[in-house]
């Protein structure tokens, strides 16, 4: 683990740090910011335990942390994706395995988790769309919402991180079900409205399933690559057929399909 300290920016240790706090009873938002609290709910730790009373979380106090909780480490592992998953998908969707661990690195960069939660980015201008399939006018919620709902997308108001679910939750008190569906989850971001065409029961038991683990959003992704017919463009390694289909028009400017090029070469040899 990383060495941080009040002020530092690696959320994902961040996080970690202050969901374990909590299980030692000192207890804490866990918002991936190193704050006054969590440096406060860090030095009240390290005084009970005996350690350097310095708000500095290194190897000592990491030590002392997980070593204390060695049930969480495991949980946490669990949630991960392994081979088997990936091997799984290939086969599924009859494509190489490289192809699929190609696809898995350039699209489904870090992790599928964050605060011990599925990752999410809430998109406000689904959230306007869904709010209207759901028959309700979105201009009529609008007001003291605005960074959470608006008819045309924008990145102003992304909060990154564990902290997108503060947009969700404010969004979830409007209509529970459109602001699921406004979300994308996971390694993969397929959002939530496509619960339908991948043949979920409903929205609410496709977020239980990518908060299971990373594994069950890997299958989230394979349903989505089978649903729209996305398989051939895999196997002919046709990279950009795949990234124009799967990020939209503009995955030129990211090179995605560059990208998925040549990890599909390294992962071949």
């Amino acid at each position: 683990m990383k060495t941080i300290r009040k002020g530092s920016r690696s959320a994902e240790d961040v996080v970690m740090l202050q969901e374990v706090l909590n299980l030692a009873g000192h207890p804490v938002d866990v918002d991936g910011v190193f704050g006054d609290t969590t440096d406060q709910a860090v030095r009240a730790y390290q005084a009970a335990s005996g350690l350097v009373v310095d708000g500095v979380v290194g190897e000592q106090t990491w030590l002392r942390l997980l070593g204390q909780f060695p049930n969480y480490a495991v949980d946490r592992a669990r949630k991960f994706l392994t081979e088997s998953d990936l091997i799984q998908a290939s086969k599924q969707l009859d494509v190489e395995l490289a192809a699929v661990k190609a696809v898995t690195e350039v699209e489904a960069g870090g992790h599928g988790f964050v605060g011990g939660r599925a990752k999410i980015l809430f998109e406000g201008h689904w959230f306007w769309k869904r709010l209207k399939a759901h028959g309700l006018d979105p201009a009529e919620f609008q007001a003291g919402n605005e960074d959470v709902l608006y008819p045309k997308w924008t990145s102003a108001f992304y909060l990154g991180g564990v902290r997108e679910y503060e947009r969700l939750d404010k969004a979830r008190r409007i209509h529970e079900e459109a602001a699921l569906e406004a979300a994308s989850w996971g390694l993969f971001q397929i959002m939530g409205y496509h619960w339908q065409s991948l043949g979920y029961p409903d929205v609410e038991g496709y977020v239980e399933l990518m908060d299971e683990n990373e594994g069950e959003q890997l299958r989230a992704f394979t349903r989505f690559v089978d649903v729209n017919d996305l398989a051939k463009y895999l196997r002919q390694h046709r990279w950009a057929s795949f990234a124009s289909r799967y990020n939209g028009k503009d995955y030129r400017e990211n090179r995605y399909d560059e990208k998925l090029e040549r990890a599909y070469a390294r992962y071949a040899a």
